[in-house]
């Protein structure tokens, strides 16, 4: 560590590559103290929040969620991840892009303001890890990467199935799967859903294969990957983390808890062991900080966010 002046790594950096050791408690937050930039010259993957909760159906709160993930990720970013042995950042270009702009005051042209933003991205850059923001953002996200690769496989960990029934386009976080279904820009057959512990009437995932928590509490990390793996085959697939895949007492901060849930220890394990799989884009949602404690939540996605790192920068050579 310099003995000098902070740099303010997320301000002031100029490689887009590479690590730098700031203390964890001061300087300018971006996400893992990448490049905050608009530029995306040479970026492989662009971090971006969605600071939106107008979809939930039960606690607000999940706009704040971007600025807590950055903030908790700033004691992450040190070099070398655990156990991956190596820096992501050495391997990736990454940076982080801001946020989405989301008009409060115009609520239906919301979907189409995020689908948008990351359309504008992906022009430019092949690859996005949004910072969520409640769980509706999911579906405007795969809406622009289906408009450049066709249907997108879904892995999604979550203790709901988002899958219940919409035939008026609302915006829901319970809906928005079937919906992204029915439209055809996820495929049902190479998409699984991992750690749900709900049941809603008339749910309709189509064949989209279900695992629920207790066959996960059941099986070992590199099964429950074998599963995934074999499910989504080699096509573009996305995934998406909801906090509240992790049990309560791991991740309190998030707008509808459920208890039963996965720890951190078995959702990282199963992270890890999807070695091999290049996801095209990439998120984690849900954290509400007003219902956090002592920054469990926002800890937690932050280390799963720099994981899903880890897992493309092997995908992209990294040992």
């Amino acid at each position: 560590m310099s003995d000098h002046e902070i740099m303010d790594a997320g301000f002031t950096r100029t490689a887009l590559k590479g690590s730098h050791i700031e203390p964890t408690y001061s300087g300018a937050l971006s996400f893992m103290r990448r490049k905050y930039t608009k530029d995306l010259t040479g970026v492989d993957v662009a971090v971006t929040g969605v600071p939106f909760d107008l979809s939930v159906s039960n606690r607000p709160g999940t706009r704040f969620g971007p600025q807590a993930v950055r903030a908790a990720s700033a004691q992450h970013s040190w070099g070398p991840v655990w156990p991956w042995k190596f820096d992501p950042f050495e391997t990736l270009a990454v940076t982080d892009y801001g946020d989405c702009l989301v008009d409060w005051g115009e609520p239906l042209q919301i979907p189409d303001q995020i689908q948008a933003h990351f359309a504008r991205i992906l022009e430019k850059c092949p690859s996005t890890l949004a910072l969520g923001g409640d769980h509706f953002i999911t579906y405007c996200v795969i809406k622009a990467y289906a408009a450049i690769h066709g249907p997108i496989g879904l892995v999604q960990f979550d203790a709901h199935r988002d899958v219940e029934p919409d035939d008026t386009g609302r915006m829901d976080h319970g809906t928005m799967f079937h919906r992204g279904i029915a439209e055809g820009i996820i495929d049902p057959d190479r998409s699984i859903q991992v750690g749900i512990r709900t049941y809603f009437d008339g749910e309709q995932g189509g064949s989209t294969k279900v695992v629920y928590a207790d066959e996960v509490h059941n099986t070992a990390a590199a099964d429950l990957a074998a599963m995934i793996k074999d499910r989504v085959g080699n096509g573009p697939s996305y995934l998406t983390f909801d906090i509240d895949c992790l049990d309560p007492s791991t991740a309190p901060g998030t707008g509808t808890p459920i208890p039963g849930g996965l720890t951190s220890f078995q959702a990282l394990a199963i992270i890890r062991e999807l070695k091999g799989i290049d996801f095209i884009g990439m998120d984690v949602v849900e954290v509400s900080p007003p219902y956090d404690h002592a920054e469990m939540t926002s800890n937690a996605a932050a280390l799963i966010a720099a994981e899903i790192l880890c897992l493309k920068a092997w995908a992209n050579g990294a040992r």
